[in-house]
């Protein structure tokens, strides 16, 4: 056990001091002589040749640990997280590339799709035009038909009615002459003057 000189001298009991003073040059209860406790070994003077080869070797040791050991090691683990950053960068770039051919095609087939509905929508458009265009012409025909049917019918009602007028006419002149002259009138002097009031 390694005790320093102040801590052996107050340790000491006094009666021991003589004892300790015949004995010499040691202290009592160790065997480390006196002039030995002075300086700090570390800041001795004297080791520091000793002190300095082993800082050198222990350097030494500690860099060839380091360069054989440590440093392979850190420089795999960084090799390797190298190449696995360069294979993420990669696989991005063709997922990119993939995701960018996949957009295009898709801008493709909806440019196609529209161009293909607005085709179908104008087909669409003009079959509902010409079919219109058709049922219109046909609706006219039929209504020129009966039309025409219409003012065929008048005009035989009309001349039937006039007819009729006229025979109504010319009895109702036949009448008025007799009451009014007092004699017949003939049926040829009636429908001539109902003819030139009619014109």
């Amino acid at each position: 056990m390694f005790v320093t000189s102040a801590f052996a001298q107050e340790s000491a009991p006094a009666a021991d001091t003589s004892h300790a003073a015949t004995e010499g040059d040691t202290h009592s209860g160790t065997s480390v002589p006196a002039e030995a406790h002075g300086t700090f070994p570390p800041f001795d003077p004297a080791t520091f040749p000793s002190q300095l080869l082993w800082l050198a070797i222990t350097f030494g040791l500690f860099y060839l640990f380091l360069k054989r050991v440590v440093m392979p090691r850190v420089g795999g683990i960084i090799d390797v997280r190298n190449d696995r950053i360069t294979q993420d960068l990669d696989q991005a770039a063709k997922l990119k590339g993939e995701a960018d051919a996949a957009v295009a095609a898709y801008e493709q087939e909806l440019a196609e799709a529209k161009t293909k509905a607005n085709a179908i929508g104008q087909q669409a458009n003009d079959a509902a035009k010409a079919e219109a265009e058709t049922a219109r012409k046909k609706v006219e025909a039929a209504l020129d038909q009966k039309l025409g049917e219409a003012e065929a019918r008048i005009s035989s009602i009309k001349a039937n009615a006039m007819k009729e007028v006229g025979s109504i006419a010319e009895d109702t002149a036949s009448a008025i002459v007799e009451a009014l002259v007092g004699g017949k009138a003939s049926k040829a002097e009636i429908a001539a003057a109902v003819k030139s009031v009619a014109r």
